[in-house]
């Protein structure tokens, strides 16, 4: 291994599996991160997919606990709706499978109350409360499909807040 400039490159193999198993002990990662960190360290292809096969078979890649850790962290953290999840996801090339199931690990009632308690947070910051204007409520849900929830279950979610404060 030598330095040049910043990067480190790797000339080996075996050197490239010490890395590239450091950078995924760290934290989770997909095959494409990895790729994309071992490019550029004088690996061709076909090593950089042997490192990649090698890191899979020894559990320190898998897509499957990889999208279930990156669904858990962006709609626990972020408060990511579930299509931007799945768009993160599909950008990374993840398998459509592992998508699917690590979305479906997301619990409905969690799900629908975090979409709750921004649109009320939201509304209440920056429209003076609830009910809406019509205006406020188009940026409202716009707003909402932009953190990437369904626009349903935004509609269904609006109608019920106005309605509970129409009771209040």
């Amino acid at each position: 291994m030598r330095l040049q400039g910043n990067k480190r490159k790797f000339y080996t193999v075996t050197e490239g599996v010490k890395a590239a198993a450091k950078y995924c002990a760290y934290q989770e990662r997909c095959q494409s991160e990895v790729r994309n960190f071992l490019q550029g360290r004088e690996l061709s292809s076909e090593e950089v997919e042997e490192v990649i096969a090698e890191l899979i078979s020894d559990n320190f890649i898998n897509e499957q606990r990889f999208a279930h850790a990156f669904t858990s962290g962006k709609f626990n953290i972020k408060k990511w709706g579930r299509i931007k999840i799945r768009a993160g996801l599909k950008a990374k090339g993840v398998y459509e499978t592992c998508i699917t199931e690590a979305l479906n690990s997301i619990d409905e009632n969690e799900y629908f109350n975090t979409l709750t308690q921004i649109a009320q947070k939201k509304a209440a910051d920056k429209y003076g409360g609830l009910p809406l204007e019509t205006e406020s409520k188009n940026k409202l849900f716009q707003y909402l499909l932009s953190r990437g929830f369904e626009s349903e279950l935004i509609s269904e979610t609006l109608h019920k807040i106005e309605q509970s404060t129409k009771n209040d």
